[in-house]
């Protein structure tokens, strides 16, 4: 299997499947003297964890980082530096599996889940894990998220990235009553409070009926200069969308007003400037804080779908391996709404990208 991994000069590669012994990351690229422990790395794993609330999959992962390579402390770095440092080589990051329950997937072992890549995964590979999908899981972005809090150190902490979900089926929040802090509040990394009071009673429904739904997330980059990206084939906002939809059951993704441009006029469109202390200031951010793949200094937006799980308890229609009619019912432990789980996956991408083009940008320009 290829196409494992990317960015050009901060680059991941993932590994691993949703029941073996363990998942993880190789990050090459990373600048050497920054720090990084693994503590730095937990923090936001601890935020994409599963079985933290009734909301999410019960599967019981501590999802436990650890770095076996790429950092280097020793008495006089840790007194120059609190810890442990890149060096500049590969850091490759383990997350191992602990809570398998490979069992609840024997009856779908020769039947092709709707909605999933069994098929496909099948018709290219001539083989695949039925285990939890493999490595087709949602299990796989615990690998990004650990990357992600390496590109975070290469960043630094002037570029802040922050992701909230702003819908779940139908109900969207209300952005007039848009709060960060409320994504700390509940389970759902919404931002507005009174929504949220409304997806906890929708989802418990959703939940009961052993159905699914889906969800839209938006992510938000601030602090971004102005000036990275590149023109034509090397645009910020085209890697912002290939990474995003990369993600596990994203099928939509757009940037600034979206698919909403189609809509507007011209005049509507256009982000007018003013001039202002530290260079133009935008009347609007239309374009998502990205003009001619290049940033523009303004928040940087993003904002994709999630399907619904496609893992429920409703008999669904499908084939065999060998071609024969049959219905389908996946057990196991799943998300009702995957997209709970994907604001730190949205983040850590986000993060992924904008390094890769904040070394891009100083490799070409100094």
């Amino acid at each position: 299997m290829s196409h494992n991994t990317f960015g050009h000069l901060f680059r991941v590669t993932t590994w691993g499947e949703s029941h073996g012994p363990a998942i993880g990351c190789v990050v090459d690229g990373c600048p050497a003297g920054l720090r990084l422990d693994e503590a730095d790395i937990q923090a936001f794993l601890d935020l994409r964890r599963p079985g933290t609330s009734r909301f999410v999959t019960q599967r019981r992962e501590p999802d436990q980082a650890k770095i076996l390579s790429g950092v280097f402390g020793d008495d006089l770095t840790e007194g120059q530096h609190g810890g442990q440092v890149t060096t500049g080589t590969p850091i490759c990051l383990m997350i191992e599996n602990v809570d398998q329950r490979s069992k609840d997937y024997g009856d779908i072992r020769d039947r092709y889940r709707p909605g999933h890549a069994d098929y496909t995964y099948d018709e290219k590979y001539g083989v695949r894990d039925y285990r939890g999908g493999g490595r087709s899981s949602a299990r796989e972005t615990a690998s990004r998220v650990a990357a992600g809090a390496v590109a975070r150190a290469v960043l630094g902490e002037d570029i802040k990235i922050r992701a909230a979900l702003v819908q779940i089926g139908e109900h969207k929040i209300d952005y007039s009553k848009w709060n960060w802090d409320e994504t700390q509040n509940n389970p759902f990394w919404c931002p507005d409070a009174d929504m949220a009071k409304v997806w906890e009673t929708y989802l418990d429904e959703i939940r009961k009926s052993g159905s699914s739904v889906g969800a839209v997330i938006e992510v938000v980059a601030e602090g971004v200069p102005a000036g990275w990206g590149a023109p034509i084939y090397g645009k910020l906002d085209s890697d912002l969308a290939m990474a995003m939809m990369s993600i596990n059951a994203v099928k939509g993704v757009e940037i600034g007003a979206g698919m909403d441009a189609a809509s507007l006029t011209g005049e509507t469109n256009a982000d007018q400037m003013r001039a202002g202390n530290e260079g133009p200031r935008f009347l609007s951010n239309n374009n998502g804080g990205i003009l001619g793949g290049i940033s523009s200094g303004q928040p940087i937006i993003a904002r994709f779908s999630v399907k619904p799980t496609s893992s429920i308890l409703t008999t669904r229609q499908s084939v065999t391996r060998d071609g024969k009619d049959v219905d389908v019912m996946t057990k196991g432990r799943h998300d009702p709404c995957v997209g709970i789980r994907a604001a730190p996956v949205a983040e850590a991408m986000m993060a992924c990208v904008l390094a890769d083009h904040k070394l891009r940008h100083r490799g070409q320009m100094g």
